[in-house]
């Protein structure tokens, strides 16, 4: 597979083909966590500024095109599991998803009071122009739909033929003319390849069901959302990184975009995840360990 270096280009589609580009932002740019937290907020359903600020995210070193950065923290497992798995968890690769960021926001909440069995690498917001557009919208500034925009085999030839063909050309699923030709979907790819997550649990809205990639045995319920295949598209994460890497990919499609589950549900969907994690992620690797 080409290397991060040989796919980092970034072509500009033509204006015919996708939503024109956000202007970039003028003035300072943000520089701390209240900078960062105070326009995200604004967005995302029943999360805070305090919300915000006390899941302390830091910036990854990557930005979007309008300069804002990708947050993210890691939060370590209690030290009673020293050889706990990795989980790479992501909300809001489609900018207009909104609870796909703010159900993230609350595990995070959720993570800091009570010990983890688990290491997590969180990135509650991967789309941050998508979200902080006039309108929130599915795409980055750049119009490209960054869940079709990962190195899958033969993207070049099946990621623009299915979005011609399939899609008939639909603006909110253009993958771009490269994959990882995106900041934000370039961070993604590197953040699989260096951190080297054992699972990865992405969120999204609003099919109301759980999708399934890779190797291990899909969820049957986390909630009331129940598995059922949404499909596998060329350039999609869970195709990328379940069937191409074994990364096993558990999508989350929360049933509404901009309003969140009741608490309730958000908690039981979060220890539902964890007791499927302990169950067909963690026990076999420390098999294959000893």
């Amino acid at each position: 597979m080409p290397s991060a270096n040989s796919l980092s280009a970034t072509p500009t589609p033509s204006s015919a083909s996708v939503a024109p580009s956000l202007p970039a932002k003028s003035g300072a740019k943000p520089k701390t966590i209240s900078d960062w937290c105070t326009p995200l907020v604004a967005r995302l359903p029943k999360v805070s500024l305090a919300d915000c600020k006390n899941s302390k995210l830091s910036p990854t070193g990557a930005n979007s095109l309008n300069g804002f950065p990708v947050l993210f923290r890691d939060i370590k497992a209690d030290a009673k599991h020293p050889q706990a798995i990795r989980v790479l968890l992501l909300g809001g690769i489609h900018g207009d998803e909104q609870t796909a960021s703010s159900v993230v926001f609350k595990w995070m909440e959720a993570m800091q009071k009570s010990p983890l069995e688990f290491n997590w690498r969180i990135a509650p917001v991967v789309n941050p122009d998508g979200l902080l557009a006039p309108k929130p919208r599915r795409m980055n500034a750049r119009g490209i739909d960054l869940n079709r925009n990962f190195p899958t085999p033969n993207w070049q030839k099946e990621a623009p033929s299915y979005w011609a063909r399939v899609t008939r050309s639909d603006p909110r699923r253009y993958p771009g003319k490269a994959p990882i030709s995106e900041p934000e979907s370039r961070w993604v790819y590197e953040t699989i390849e260096r951190y080297k997550p054992d699972v990865i649990i992405s969120v999204h809205a609003p099919f109301g069901v759980l999708d399934f990639d890779g190797p291990a045995t899909p969820p049957n319920r986390f909630g009331r959302l129940i598995y059922n295949r949404v499909g596998v598209y060329p350039g999609s994460l869970g195709n990328y990184s379940g069937i191409h890497k074994d990364i096993p990919v558990v999508t989350i499609e929360l049933p509404n975009a901009t309003q969140m589950p009741p608490d309730a549900e958000v908690q039981r969907i979060w220890q539902d995840m964890q007791t499927w994690i302990r169950q067909n992620v963690a026990a076999p690797l420390k098999t294959a360990k000893n």
